[in-house]
């Protein structure tokens, strides 16, 4: 009798024990193929900028559901740069596409090494790799006549000549905004330029590039070259150096495709 009995607990005790484990799996499994949607999007600015260029591209992905956050580069150095760029990410709630503009790239190359980071998206953007620094790629084309980056001033900095900064820097805009970003740009040093990225965050996350065709400031060419090299996905677009402000659309779209080409499914 009691053999009997203890047979019956024995058996309730497996089939309760299958039962947990068999809910185990399922929840395991229904965790690994939930569809994990990016949502985030980091946006950082360049030298002779700050984050209000960037108001016409937030509007756009806002009012599209994405979570905006925009970087304010203190445009110190580079490692100043990426670490404004990693307070930024730590606080994301989950996948991020990191964007950069112009020198802004070459903060997310190094950045977008950053656990949160799934996707970078390049616009008018450097993108050096292992060992590279910014002022090597500025030196393998020729500057246009429109372009008016000075030269470091007594104290290091970089500034963009305000005669040229319509032309050279957001020729595709109306001048009054073109009056209000000379005034409101960053004080760039220079040395920044000149450090190398240790570790290339495109070698191992995608990457996307919106080409600015009319860019006066890097030129096309140099743009091409850079993301030949790294097979990154070009998207080119006729606009200015400053095409995220004069072709907000058209950059917000590239972001988007990113966004959608990295949620799991």
């Amino acid at each position: 009798m009691k053999t009997a009995i203890l047979k019956r607990q024995l058996n309730r005790l497996f089939l309760s024990a299958a039962l947990i484990l068999s809910l185990l799996v399922v929840t395991n499994a229904n965790a690994q193929t939930a569809p994990t949607k990016v949502k985030n999007v980091v946006l950082v600015h360049g030298a002779f900028a700050d984050g209000s260029g960037w108001r016409n591209l937030y509007d756009i992905l806002s009012k599209k559901g994405y979570k905006v956050t925009i970087v304010q580069n203190p445009l110190s150095s580079l490692e100043d740069d990426v670490a404004a760029t990693k307070v930024v990410l730590d606080n994301q709630d989950g996948p991020t596409i990191l964007v950069g503009h112009s020198w802004g790239g070459t903060v997310i190359t190094e950045a977008g090494n950053h656990p949160k980071v799934v996707g970078l998206v390049y616009v008018a953007a450097f993108q050096p790799d292992n060992g590279e620094n910014t002022v090597q790629w500025l030196q393998t084309a020729p500057p246009a006549p429109e372009n008016g980056v000075l030269p470091p001033n007594d104290k290091g900095i970089v500034y963009y000549d305000e005669a040229k900064f319509h032309a050279g820097f957001c020729a595709d805009v109306s001048k009054e905004l073109a009056a209000f970003m000379y005034a409101s740009q960053g004080a760039f040093y220079a040395k920044g330029f000149g450090t190398p990225v240790t570790k290339a965050a495109w070698k191992d996350k995608p990457a996307y590039a919106v080409l600015a065709t009319q860019d006066k400031s890097i030129d096309p060419s140099i743009q091409r070259a850079m993301y030949k090299r790294s097979n990154t996905k070009v998207t080119e677009v006729k606009g200015s150096h400053c095409v995220f402000i004069s072709q907000p659309d058209a950059v917000a779209n590239v972001i988007i495709g990113a966004a959608k080409d990295l949620s799991k499914k």
